[in-house]
């Protein structure tokens, strides 16, 4: 392993993350740069556990998704117990898919006939909060070593910080965003009822509640066709 080089490649892909667009953009950079930077990783991902289902986030091959599909069935797996993990171990590595392995023994036969040889997974966490697991797989047993789980661990550590960043600043635009289509139809309301703000976000706030609808999309309602249905 070029550590001097990995060093490089690390600082450059640390200001190419937060220079992306969306978090879908931040996402597929992290798992594209997986493949380049972590010797014997042949495809990677990330999984997010919502209560027990999982969502496979910027797949760079079809077995990250068949993979993750098969950890959320057995509710087994590296990647599948680093996503559900509050205390204790963040790294988990598989180094033989061809071995018999006690801590995941349904997982581990049904990956291999998807095509995994080894696997490691870490999670990605920041001091407030945990944001699920990178997934790296290799189709050879015996693929990832030692340097290639630091290498991995540093590139989760990295990503982390990019993923909360990235969905920090999303959240922050659907904020604005919803805040000036609500101030918009408040205004419609004001001018075609006679109503002050307090008594337009008043109507909202009471239609929302009544019709069980999220506030923005009464708003939205209103811009669309300048009064509620």
């Amino acid at each position: 392993m070029d550590w001097s080089r990995f060093a490089q490649q690390m600082a450059s892909l640390a200001r190419d993350l937060l220079s992306q667009e969306s978090v879908d953009a931040t996402l597929e950079r992290i798992t594209d740069s997986a493949t380049d930077l972590v010797e014997g990783c042949d495809a990677a991902g990330i999984l997010v556990l919502r209560g027990k289902k999982v969502q496979t986030l910027a797949p760079t091959h079809d077995l990250v998704v068949d993979s993750d599909r098969l950890q959320e069935r057995l509710h087994q797996g590296p990647c599948f117990e680093a996503a559900n993990t509050k205390d204790g171990e963040r790294v988990f590595r598989i180094r033989d898919f061809t071995r018999e392995q006690p801590r995941w023994p349904d997982f581990t036969p049904r990956a291999r006939r998807l095509g995994v040889g080894s696997m490691m997974g870490f999670l990605l966490y920041t001091e407030d909060e945990d944001l699920g697991a990178l997934n790296l797989y290799s189709h050879r047993p015996g693929a990832f070593t030692e340097a290639s789980e630091l290498a991995g661990w540093l590139l989760a550590s990295h990503a982390a910080v990019a993923f909360s960043s990235a969905r920090a600043h999303a959240q922050m635009e659907h904020a604005v965003a919803t805040r000036h289509m609500i101030g918009e139809a408040m205004g419609i309301l004001m001018g075609s009822h006679n109503l002050s703000e307090h008594e337009a976000f008043d109507v909202l706030r009471r239609y929302s509640q009544e019709n069980n609808v999220k506030l923005r999309e009464v708003a939205r309602q209103i811009c669309e066709r300048g009064a509620l249905s």
